[in-house]
């Protein structure tokens, strides 16, 4: 059996998001073995293949869970998103009075018996998202009524975001974010989208006041330096994740200085997480930096035609909204990066080293695949086809 052949039997769905999947991960694999040669060294007695081994073994359970998930058809998880919400909020409660403190932030909880730890918000945002695709697809005929669709699916989103807010701001407003780009599209009335969205400002506004006029300790103080830190534009200001991460992009230039010959690794913090893309932009130059802006980008295309092409609402509102949150997500790490926006600690979707986090991305993608593959089901049943061109005739 040949490759093309192998190819049409075990991937269905949309085979350029495929490519977009396989590009990023090589990407990520050879990003994190070049940056974690610090923490090899620290952690690891110099063993720098022990987060390789890690990060291609994450990637290819991912890419098993994507394969399952694209197998499932994308109306069953119409269902599983209320179940999923419904674990979801307990668990973002526990994790954030009794979830494992790290760096003055609640944000894992440890599995028992087998010790593994993960980011209860990477099953909420995943869960959130889901519902609300489910809920706008029933209410369609009833979008205008702001007491049956609006409210009821606001507070889920402001319960969801307002406990994952404490301990990781920046994921709560991103997917805060994510989810009126959904509203937004699943029709929900723009009068009423900006007054949301008016609320949601006033509401930061009064937020940065306590951060910065209030003594604040913990996250808090943490908010506040990143925060002045951003816009300390003088010439020594800024953090020291800044500053590094502007060395490692003017060494990289156009061109890059080559596959594992970065520098910079070796004094910017979470090189291999967080900042990542400038690690990338140092080895792969500014040619490099481009063409994964561009596979976010083409990624997010093609999930515009499955949504285009999508004969459900349900499978458009959740493939438009999973790929929102990724695009979205990739973009802020690249623009803490290049000291756009304020360090947030968001990883870059595929590429940046992680563990669970990476499995849930897996899963996202998976889903989109899914909608993909029903669609090109779809328009290949001889079934399908004959009542499109009777529709035809009789029109």
């Amino acid at each position: 059996m040949s490759l093309k052949q192998w190819t049409a039997n075990n991937l269905k769905g949309d085979i350029y998001i495929w490519m977009v999947v396989c590009l990023l991960s090589l990407f990520g694999i050879l990003a994190v073995y070049s940056s974690t040669g610090t923490l090899a060294f620290a952690k690891q007695s110099g063993n720098t293949e022990f987060y390789l081994l890690k990060q291609v073994g994450m990637l290819l359970v991912g890419l098993f869970i994507m394969w399952l998930s694209h197998l499932l058809d994308f109306r069953y998880y119409s269902r599983l998103s209320q179940i999923l919400l419904v674990i979801a909020i307990p668990l973002l409660l526990y994790t954030l009075f009794f979830g494992s403190n790290i760096n003055e932030a609640r944000r894992w909880i440890t599995l028992p018996l087998i010790g593994l730890s993960f980011q209860t918000s990477d099953l909420a945002k995943l869960a959130i998202i889901m519902f609300i695709a489910r809920f706008l697809s029933k209410r369609q005929e009833e979008i205008y009524n702001t007491k049956k669709t609006l409210w009821p699916i606001m507070a889920s989103i402001i319960i969801v975001c307002g406990l994952i807010a404490p301990a990781n701001l920046s994921t709560a407003l991103v997917l805060f974010m994510t989810c009126m780009v959904l509203l937004f599209i699943g029709r929900i009335p723009i009068k009423s989208l900006l007054g949301l969205s008016g609320l949601a400002i006033l509401f930061f506004a009064v937020m940065l006041a306590v951060i910065f006029y209030l003594p604040g300790q913990g996250r808090i103080q943490t908010w506040k330096v990143r925060i002045e830190s951003f816009f300390d534009k003088s010439e020594a200001g800024g953090s020291y994740q800044n500053q590094q991460a502007k060395i490692a992009i003017a060494k990289g230039g156009i061109f890059g200085v080559g596959p594992g010959k970065s520098t910079q690794r070796n004094f910017l913090p979470s090189p291999y997480a967080d900042f990542i893309f400038a690690i990338i932009l140092e080895e792969y130059g500014a040619i490099g930096g481009l063409f994964l802006i561009f596979l976010y980008l083409f990624f997010l295309f093609r999930c515009i035609l499955i949504v285009r092409k999508s004969p459900k609402a349900f499978g458009a509102l959740l493939a438009v909204g999973l790929a929102f949150s990724l695009v979205i997500q990739a973009y802020i790490n690249m623009g803490v990066a290049v000291n756009i926006f304020p360090v947030t600690g968001l990883p870059l979707p595929l590429v940046s080293m992680g563990g669970t986090s990476t499995l849930f991305t897996s899963l996202a993608f998976g889903i989109i695949l899914s909608v993909s593959r029903y669609i090109e089901e779809e328009n290949n049943d001889p079934k399908t086809q004959i009542t499109e061109e009777v529709k035809i005739e009789n029109n």
